[in-house]
């Protein structure tokens, strides 16, 4: 007998349908998959097989060929597990062939016939409507994660043997709802804060305009003087996630299961920071035969922070530009190329030299001049390009470190930074950007007019400090953000004077 499930695949982070045929014909015992299944599918024959007997329902001693369709796109992953296994029951009589028609089915079995969490449970629900699927039976671990798709009901399950049951008794089970506005309306709330940053005021200001105007940071700083700490706590000044960008992130890390089963939507900014010794592909994205999202698509509308910036590999550094011009990052296979989003914040660290004291006052450094530029060589121009905003964090006294008066907390920062924002909002909407730092040139012209005086103070910048050229766009840009934090509607003398300090490795 013959009998038709249908499922969802992963491809990148889009899902697709897949039709599951499952045909017992009279024969030698046997269990075929076809379908270009990868190994974890290929192994669900014997967890399916095991769960069915476990769950008190009969394996067929017979011939049984599963496809998976369409067959010329390569799957992966333990998604099909419950699928498959109700078709074997629908295929041998123990189950209604017409109960399955209007039902996607996803979850992995265990061998006692358990469900198990599945990733990428949101892209599904997402794609369901427009393959014109409306109800859903999945793991109950994934079911807050499927609930906020507000147009199709999701029906959880626990075991296989409760799956068989809801299909043959429909009425005796509900469909499970959340509110999403009493899920989007709670406070989002960070365990750390920028009132524990004890001095380094001038690194806390150029933090607050860099998110105010979404700029990119580099923190130039001997060792232990807080760039890290500064760091982690950049996210709890950046405005809150819209509900777009919540359905964006929460989307990616369902994709690689990093998704808690408790939230089901994530509400915080993600913060990703990937040690030096990380590949290309794991930072960029990629991989085979399926390419996945990598570290930058992880930090997608949050921060992707690089410690020890020299110390990455010059490939990893330099595949870094393409999404830090455009929010995104294409990877090309032979059949198929894989678009993943990948608007981020970049914030690096780095020594000054390699032993870290070159500017420490209290320690002598040991590097030679050739190691110094060695070290700083190993940034390129166009990527340093990229990055707005360099600056000097000093080693902390011991003044500051003993003061006991709290610092400014992370909410007081945040409501200036949401102020300015909202000066950019209004400017850009029409321009299809949000923030000071993707104005291209067209957009500087227009929006950073330079009276005679500031002319002349960035024309005497560029020449006594020995400023790059490709520094001139940057103090505009950075300029637009501090007049807009102090609420200024032209940008003033005194903004270009304190953007153009923010430029340490362009001197």
């Amino acid at each position: 007998m013959l009998a038709k499930v249908f499922s969802f695949g992963l491809l990148g982070i889009e899902a697709y349908p897949v039709e599951i045929e499952v045909d017992v014909t009279s024969g030698l015992p046997a269990t075929t998959l076809v379908g270009l299944a990868d190994t974890a599918i290929k192994e669900s024959r014997e967890r399916i097989k095991a769960a069915i007997k476990n769950s008190g329902f009969k394996w067929p001693e017979e011939r049984v060929t599963i496809s998976l369709a369409p067959s010329d796109i390569k799957k992966e992953g333990t998604a099909f597990d419950l699928a498959i296994a109700l078709g074997v029951l629908a295929a041998t009589t123990q189950l209604n062939p017409e109960n399955l028609k209007r039902y996607c089915i996803v979850g992995e079995l265990s061998l006692d016939g358990g469900l198990r969490p599945t990733r990428g449970i949101l892209p599904i629900g997402m794609s369901m409507s427009k393959y014109g699927f409306k109800d859903i039976i999945l793991p109950y671990h994934n079911v807050k994660e499927a609930a906020i798709v507000g147009d199709i009901q999701c029906w959880p399950m626990k075991t296989l043997k409760e799956a068989v049951a809801f299909l043959s008794h429909e009425e005796m089970f509900k469909p499970v709802k959340i509110n999403l506005e009493e899920v989007f309306k709670q406070d989002v709330n960070y365990p750390i804060d920028f009132s524990e940053v004890k001095g380094q005021n001038l690194a806390k200001r150029a933090i607050e305009i860099a998110v105010s105007g979404g700029h990119n940071l580099l923190m130039i700083g001997p060792p232990g003087a807080g760039k890290t700490m500064l760091a982690q706590r950049i996210p709890t000044i950046m405005p809150d996630l819209t509900w777009e960008e919540a359905l964006e992130v929460t989307k990616i890390h369902s994709v690689m299961g990093t998704l808690s089963s408790k939230t089901g939507i994530i509400r915080q900014r993600p913060f990703r920071s990937p040690h030096h010794t990380i590949s290309s592909v794991a930072l960029v994205g990629g991989g085979s035969p399926l390419p996945q999202p990598g570290e930058i698509s992880l930090a997608h509308q949050g921060v992707l922070f690089l410690d020890e910036l020299p110390e990455f590999r010059r490939d990893c550094l330099e595949a870094l530009r393409q999404p830090l011009e455009g929010g995104i990052i294409n990877i090309s296979r032979i059949t198929k190329s894989f678009c993943f989003p990948a608007s981020f914040m970049l914030v690096a660290a780095m020594n000054p030299c390699p032993c870290g004291y070159l500017t420490d006052p209290h320690k002598a450094c040991r590097c030679n001049t050739t190691k110094i530029a060695n070290y700083l060589a190993k940034i390129s121009g166009p990527l340093l390009d990229r990055i707005d905003i360099q600056i000097e964090i000093p080693s902390i006294k011991y003044k500051e470190l003993t003061e006991t008066k709290d610092a400014e907390p992370s909410c007081v920062i945040k409501a200036r930074v949401e102020k300015a924002r909202h000066w950019q909002r209004e400017r850009f909407k029409e321009e299809k950007i949000f923030c000071n730092a993707a104005m291209n040139s067209r957009l500087i012209k227009k929006y950073c007019v330079l009276n005679a005086e500031c002319r002349e103070l960035l024309k005497m910048a560029m020449q006594k400090l020995g400023l790059s050229c490709r520094a001139y766009d940057k103090i505009l840009k950075v300029s637009r953000t501090i007049a807009d934090l102090a609420g200024s509607p032209t940008i003033l003398a005194e903004h270009i004077c304190e953007a153009v300090q923010y430029r340490s490795l362009d001197r």
